[in-house]
C-alpha cells in the first residue's frame, strides 16, 4: 500500500532475467531462443518501473541468430524505456552466450566464470566410407551444385569446406562488430580477442571482455540499495516434463545441453 500514501518513497526494483542454456530455436522452455524469451523480456522492462535489469546468463552459446535476436531485443527495449542493463556471468558466458552479455551496459563476472569463445563452429561426421565398406550406395538427385555441400556421405570437396569457410568468416565478422560496437574502448587491444579464446574472471576484465568482478544481489544493492527488491523472471519447462514425462525433443535438448557445456569443463 506504501506507493498510494503521498510523499513516501516506492522499494527500488530490479528486474532479474535468467537466461540459463543452450541457445537454438526448438521446443519452448529447454533451450534459449527470441520467440520463448520475448514475452519475459518485455515483461522484465515493463512490470514495476524497474531501475535496472540484471541478466543472470549461464550459456555455452549455440545459434549465431537467436544470441543477435535476444541481444538486440534487450537492448531495444533499454533504449525504449531508459533502463539500464547489467549482466552477470555464472558459470560460462561463451560465444552465443557472451553475445547476449554484450546486450548490457555493465558485464560482471565471479572470479571462476569462463568467458569469450568469440568464434564460429561447426561440425559433423564423415560416413562416407562406412556406406562403402558396408555396400551401400548413396543415391542423391539435387538441382543446384551447392545443393547437397558438406553431405556426410560424400567424401569432402575442397571448394565445399572453401565454402564453409566463408560462411564463418561472415559470422564471425558479425559477431566481432557486435563485441566491439558494444565494449569499445574498453577492449585490450594489444591482443587478438577474436581468436574463440576463453577468459577466466580477472583475465576476462584484464583484456576488456568485463567490467569487474561481482555477484548479482550484493552488485545491486550496492547501486540500488539495501531494500532493493528482485524480480525474477524465468522460463517455464515443458508441462510434462516437471513430471518427469518429458518428450523425445526435451530429452535431445538435455543431451545438447550437456554436450555443450562439457566443452568447456561443466
Amino acid at each position: 500500500m506504501a506507493r498510494f500514501i503521498p510523499f513516501t518513497k516506492n522499494t527500488p526494483v530490479v528486474a532479474v532475467l535468467r537466461l540459463h542454456g543452450v541457445i537454438a530455436s526448438g521446443a519452448r522452455g529447454t533451450v534459449l531462443n527470441d520467440a520463448g524469451l520475448a514475452g519475459m523480456i518485455e515483461k522484465a522492462f515493463a512490470k514495476g518501473k524497474p531501475k535496472a535489469v540484471a541478466l543472470s546468463i549461464n550459456s555455452p552459446g549455440g545459434s549465431p541468430v537467436q544470441s543477435s535476436l535476444i541481444a538486440a531485443r534487450i537492448r531495444r527495449l533499454s533504449a525504449e524505456k531508459n533502463v539500464p542493463v547489467h549482466a552477470f556471468v555464472e558459470d560460462v558466458a561463451a560465444s552465443g552466450g557472451y553475445w547476449l552479455a554484450t546486450a548490457a551496459d555493465h558485464i560482471w563476472a565471479d572470479e571462476t566464470s569462463i568467458v569469450g569463445s568469440v568464434g564460429v563452429i561447426s561440425a559433423g561426421f564423415g560416413l562416407d566410407r562406412f556406406i562403402e565398406r558396408h555396400g551401400i550406395d548413396r543415391r542423391v538427385y539435387t538441382a543446384g551444385q551447392s545443393k547437397s555441400m558438406l553431405d556426410p556421405f560424400q567424401p569432402e570437396k575442397p571448394e565445399d569446406i572453401a565454402r564453409l569457410r566463408s560462411l564463418h568468416d561472415a559470422i564471425h565478422a558479425t559477431f566481432i562488430a557486435q563485441v566491439k560496437s558494444r565494449r569499445g574502448a574498453k577492449l585490450a587491444t594489444d591482443r587478438d580477442l577474436f581468436t574463440g579464446d576463453i577468459w577466466v574472471g580477472q583475465g576476462a576484465q584484464d583484456v576488456g571482455l568485463i567490467d569487474g568482478i561481482a555477484h548479482l544481489v550484493p552488485k545491486m544493492k550496492q547501486l540500488f540499495g539495501d531494500k532493493v527488491r528482485f524480480a525474477v523472471h524465468q522460463q517455464r519447462r515443458p508441462f510434462l516434463s516437471r513430471f518427469g514425462l518429458a518428450m523425445s525433443e526435451a530429452v535431445m535438448a538435455s543431451v545438447a545441453e550437456r554436450t555443450a557445456f562439457a566443452r568447456f569443463g561443466l
